[in-house]
């Protein structure tokens, strides 16, 4: 699907847009891309105009929201579909997205694209073929297209994200010529993809899969023993995991993957808010 390029607008924004307006202001100077740039829009007193077209004031809009012009009105960045899916801003710019008020990315302390950002520069991809086995809104295929590596293929299940990738600007665009094609993305369920992938044809993995309850099938042993057998000797893997249940129940989710790691081929250590493996 094609990037969405119009303006995006949250609770702030809107509010300053018609402060501009009721001090008599003509133009405003801000971001209408959740902070990838900055831009001037034209202000009238129905309308605003940014790039060329015109938008009405919305009504005031929700916190926690994030909105788009669908053609008709600003609407949600979000979707229904047996589970609530939304764009979430955040401090930092790049959004966050919620499934049933989950949030799915890391965010209190730092920008999801830097939590990234650290987490791909473990796995050295400069120049390697990365598999990134559930890409979401893309920020670890934005690092490693960053870090220059050759290839990225990345699956996403849910078709629902791959929309909210349309409309995130901090999305990679797998068609946008600056990424030269690096990026593959697939709308398909890694679990049963990765069984027709060939030995040895990745030089480097990331794992970032939803929490066990949901997907214990990306947690299994059966699925690490296709990920050594899809990465080379000594190719490197990070395997988000966070600590779920760890207060509640005292499960140690991190060492119980680092260990099933172990046994299909790998050596695992603690690293971050996951697991770090080399392939043996």
């Amino acid at each position: 699907m094609p990037h969405y390029s119009g303006p995006l607008l949250t609770r702030p924004i809107a509010e300053a847009l018609l402060a501009a307006r009721d001090a008599g202001r003509t133009t405003w100077t801000g971001s209408l891309d959740l902070d990838r740039s900055s831009g001037e829009a034209l202000l009238e007193a129905d309308a605003w105009q940014w790039r060329d077209q015109r938008y009405p004031y919305p009504p005031k809009l929700k916190d926690r929201t994030i909105y788009y012009w669908d053609g008709d009105d600003f609407a949600a960045v979000s979707r229904y579909s047996g589970s609530l899916i939304k764009l979430v801003p955040t401090e930092w710019g790049a959004p966050t997205f919620e499934i049933d008020g989950i949030k799915m990315l890391p965010t209190s302390k730092t920008s999801p694209v830097e939590d990234a950002r650290r987490k791909v520069a473990l796995i050295e991809p400069g120049g390697k073929v990365v598999l990134d086995t559930c890409g979401g809104l893309g920020y670890f295929a934005a690092c490693c297209l960053e870090a220059g590596a050759a290839r990225i293929h990345s699956f996403e299940k849910n078709e629902n994200v791959l929309w909210l990738r349309t409309l995130n600007p901090w999305s990679p665009d797998p068609d946008a010529p600056a990424n030269g094609g690096r990026l593959q993305l697939n709308h398909a369920d890694v679990s049963q993809e990765i069984t027709r992938i060939a030995d040895a044809s990745v030089d480097a993995l990331l794992h970032d899969p939803p929490r066990f309850a949901i997907a214990g099938e990306l947690y299994s042993q059966v699925f690490y023993d296709h990920l050594a057998r899809v990465l080379r000797r000594g190719g490197r893997l990070f395997h988000y995991t966070g600590a779920p249940n760890k207060l509640t129940s005292g499960r140690d989710v991190p060492r119980e993957v680092a260990k099933r790691l172990e046994k299909a081929g790998f050596k695992a250590e603690l690293a971050l808010d996951g697991v770090l493996a080399t392939r043996r």
